[in-house]
């Protein structure tokens, strides 16, 4: 039978390439039960005919902070942590008295936080905690400390069953020295923070960006993601000079006791990056894969300093090159895939975020609508037109397979699973399509499964149920090892499901 709008001859190709080679050399199967499972890497991918693995498209939504305070209005926000927790949305960012020349003033850094109820308009609400300049009607929740914690303050929310109530939020900050290490928060509502241990950790690494922490549900243990250089910085051992930074973690089942910290490794990397940062979270929805948006730096020039003092920088907070946003992803939580060495956000027509410490990505992916997650930039860093950007993408749109007008398909590795309905995040053009053969782990169509069985796919949907003719479900393959293979017309998939 031939398929309605598919290209003939490129059909034949397709069908003929579906058969694989039975032995020992054929990929393990995965078990992905009923878990989403998003195309950001080739983890599920065996073959690729006419079609590519493709970066999403961010796009730049509103501004979502400014900073005009006498406690923010300095170098704010470099580093900012952005939660949902039910309908309330909470954004923790750094402030402090503003010197003269726009830095902040030693000794004086805290954290500020803001709120909202749809991840897109947002207040600063007066919180009457903790004083400054005399008065506590401010958005303060962390006061100033000789340790000075504020300078990195990350937040994670911890809503697991068991955690105390005082608890449920966690949280670490480090110096500006980075040397001093690790002071550990806690918080029963993410606004009300004590410390949790007058022990730090990790001291003597050089800790002077975004830490961050988060719950790991693959791994079952805490995990910090820190700032690490290639060589040195870590206790006794200075970086040398030409060292580059990079990124290490360490572990907890507990939050107390942390394993020593490990570089990170990397796949799929043709080329070394100066990594500033990590934003490094589980997705919410696939949480076994998590998504990383590194601060990446590089050696240029694009603004002269005297045309950025010109604009009011505080040029000392500036460092040299110019900086944009990247996308890793992992699923092991030790290796990152660098999939996409181009960039995922890069700097605005400002002039004033052509710099290296420009385009710092949110610690923190949220959903902003059922077909939209965000998270949030800040641009212009160190200069007074400082601000945060909102970015928004389509539900699981990190990236895609894509095939063009001229047709395409990719079959998966052998796949085991436990829903018994198969969902697709997908897109077509007008003249596009989708259509899912189920294979056996040879590679042989099953019976009923066909191409030409599968009832045709056009539009744009977060959640498509794939049927075939007389079959509206997969319950009769549920635990036998299959193959995947999507044959696919000017269209993007960006995840698949078996539901229960």
């Amino acid at each position: 039978m031939k398929i309605k709008n598919f290209p003939a001859g490129l059909l034949c190709l397709l069908t003929a390439a579906s058969s694989f080679a039975a032995g020992p050399t054929a990929p393990a199967v995965a078990d992905i039960g009923d878990r989403l499972e998003i195309f950001v890497d080739q983890y599920l991918i065996d073959t690729m005919e006419n079609t590519a693995l493709t970066i999403g498209q961010p796009r730049s939504e509103e501004v979502a902070l400014t900073f005009e305070n006498p406690w923010d209005g300095g170098i704010s926000a470099a580093f900012m942590t952005v939660i949902k927790d039910g309908g309330t949305y909470r954004l923790y960012y750094r402030g402090g008295t503003k010197t003269a020349d726009g830095g902040i003033k030693d000794g004086t850094e805290v954290t500020c936080y803001a709120e909202s109820n749809d991840g897109k308009k947002w207040v600063k609400p007066n919180l009457g905690l903790i004083p400054f300049e005399g008065s506590t009607a401010n958005n303060i929740v962390l006061a100033p400390d000789r340790r000075r914690f504020s300078h990195n303050f990350n937040a994670m929310l911890d809503d697991r069953p068991g955690v105390p109530a005082g608890e449920r939020y966690k949280g670490i900050g480090a110096g500006s020295r980075g040397e001093d290490g690790l002071t550990r928060f806690v918080s029963p509502d993410g606004i009300h923070w004590r410390i949790y241990s007058d022990e730090v950790i990790f001291a003597g690494y050089k800790l002077d960006t975004h830490n961050v922490v988060s719950w790991l549900p693959a791994e079952g243990c805490y995990a910090i993601y820190m700032r690490a250089w290639s060589e040195g910085g870590t206790p006794g051992n200075p970086k040398p000079r030409h060292a580059f930074r990079t990124i290490a973690r360490a572990v907890s089942k507990d939050f107390k006791t942390w394993s020593t910290p490990v570089r990170m490794q990397f796949s799929g990397e043709a080329r070394l990056s100066n990594l500033y940062t990590s934003a490094t979270t589980p997705y919410f929805r696939a949480p076994h894969i998590l998504i990383s948006l590194p601060h990446r730096v590089i050696g240029k020039e694009v603004v002269p300093r005297a045309e950025l003092e010109a604009y009011g920088a505080f040029t000392r907070a500036i460092g040299g090159g110019i900086g944009d946003v990247l996308l890793m992803s992992s699923r092991d939580g030790t290796t990152y895939d660098r999939t996409f060495m181009e960039a995922f956000v890069r700097p605005g027509m400002e002039r004033g975020a052509w710099h290296a410490r420009s385009l710092f990505a949110s610690m923190g992916v949220v959903p902003t609508s059922e077909s939209e997650i965000s998270f949030y930039v800040s641009t212009n860093y160190a200069l007074p037109s400082h601000y945060i950007r909102r970015y928004s993408l389509r539900t699981d749109g990190f990236a895609s397979i894509r095939a063009s007008s001229t047709g395409g398909a990719i079959t998966t590795r052998p796949l085991r699973f436990t829903g018994k309905n198969l969902v697709l995040n997908y897109w077509t053009s007008a003249a596009g399509s989708i259509r899912v053969e189920i294979l056996d782990q040879a590679g042989k169509p099953i019976a009923g499964y066909g191409a030409s069985d599968c009832r045709e796919i056009i539009g744009n949907e977060i959640r498509r149920v794939v049927t075939w003719t007389g079959k509206n479900d997969v319950k009769d393959l549920i635990g036998t090892p299959v193959r995947l293979r999507f044959m696919m017309l000017d269209a993007d998939l960006y995840s698949l499901r078996f539901e229960r």
